[in-house]
């Protein structure tokens, strides 16, 4: 790598560029296995300096798409938390905030509903009555 190309300054966008690269030299291996990997998503660790990747590796579904078990748990929890198999991966507004719906853990019972923040991808907590009630006001023309 060049010094022109040299990164000195971690942004949203290089994260996402450099985690696009990493899954994409990753699927051959993931493919001689017979296996299927998508991202599931990076956190800024050291905000400009550090980000932590993930990827989710799996047996793939009859139809060849990545296994998720999370949205699968939320489709069939959604119901029983006063919200829709749909709303997995919705965003809504909270404090001023992006966030985006990651799942259900029902281990919770006062904070069920795991989000992740959207310009960072940090993981927070919500009521399920809380994430109902953005989701239906953000809803309204």
């Amino acid at each position: 790598m060049s010094k022109a190309n040299r990164i000195t300054r971690l942004t949203s966008a290089t994260c996402e560029q450099i985690q696009a690269r990493m899954l994409e030299a990753c699927r051959k291996i993931a493919s001689d296995h017979g296996l299927v990997i998508e991202s599931a998503g990076w956190r800024g660790l050291e905000p400009g300096f550090s980000f932590e990747p993930a990827f989710r590796i799996s047996i793939p579904a009859p139809d060849g798409k990545p296994l998720n078990l999370d949205k699968e748990m939320f489709a069939v929890l959604a119901e029983q938390y006063g919200l829709e198999a749909a709303d997995f991966e919705r965003e809504f507004i909270a404090g001023g905030e992006r966030f985006r719906i990651t799942g259900i853990d029902p281990r919770r019972p006062k904070y069920p509903i795991s989000v992740e923040r959207i310009p960072d991808r940090r993981g927070f907590k919500f009521t399920a009555d809380n994430v109902a009630m953005l989701l239906k006001a953000q809803a309204k023309p």
